[in-house]
């Protein structure tokens, strides 16, 4: 599998098309009463460790990160990634329990990634938000949550919003 397949192949999309996912199952969520997670994760300091390995290297760490998480999820699940080498992912019929199972199990696994140098260890960030018994009414709503969940998150945690 080529770099370009990695990156861009099925179970992996845009911003844009992350987005359009979100805010279609976040409509299906409110019209089935169904509940919906919304993680936004990270690896920490993987600025750093470009600085210092290089581009390649670091795609090559995403790829892993990106193979993982494809591995760990449903096919009902969307994997996106977004700006600043952040993934979003969209977990239909996931309560804040599921998500927090999924979280350590990817916490633990990513941890074991080898990096090009072996001389940085993975770590990943997540924060995560939840649509359940009709809170938050938009689907931006739900994803600023993550976003701020994330920045608590720093340093290797697990942080669900507070909705």
């Amino acid at each position: 599998m080529t770099s370009d397949e990695k990156t861009s192949g099925p179970g992996l999309f845009s911003l844009t098309q992350i987005r359009h996912l979100m805010r279609t199952e976040f409509e299906r969520a409110k019209r089935y009463s169904y509940p919906l997670a919304c993680l936004l994760l990270e690896i920490d300091g993987v600025g750093v460790y470009r600085d210092r390995a290089g581009f390649d290297a670091k795609e090559a760490l995403l790829d892993d990160l990106i193979e993982l998480m494809r591995k760990e999820t449903r096919t009902c699940d969307y994997i996106g990634r977004m700006l600043d080498d952040r993934f979003l992912l969209v977990l239909p019929h996931t309560n804040p329990e599921g998500s927090a199972t999924l979280s350590r199990r990817l916490q633990e696994m990513a941890s074991g990634l080898a990096p090009e140098g072996g001389d940085f260890q993975v770590r990943i960030s997540i924060g995560a938000s939840y649509f359940h018994d009709g809170a938050p009414l938009f689907f931006d709503v739900l994803l600023e949550g993550a976003e701020e969940a994330l920045a608590a998150a720093a340093g290797g945690k697990f942080v669900e919003a507070s909705q």
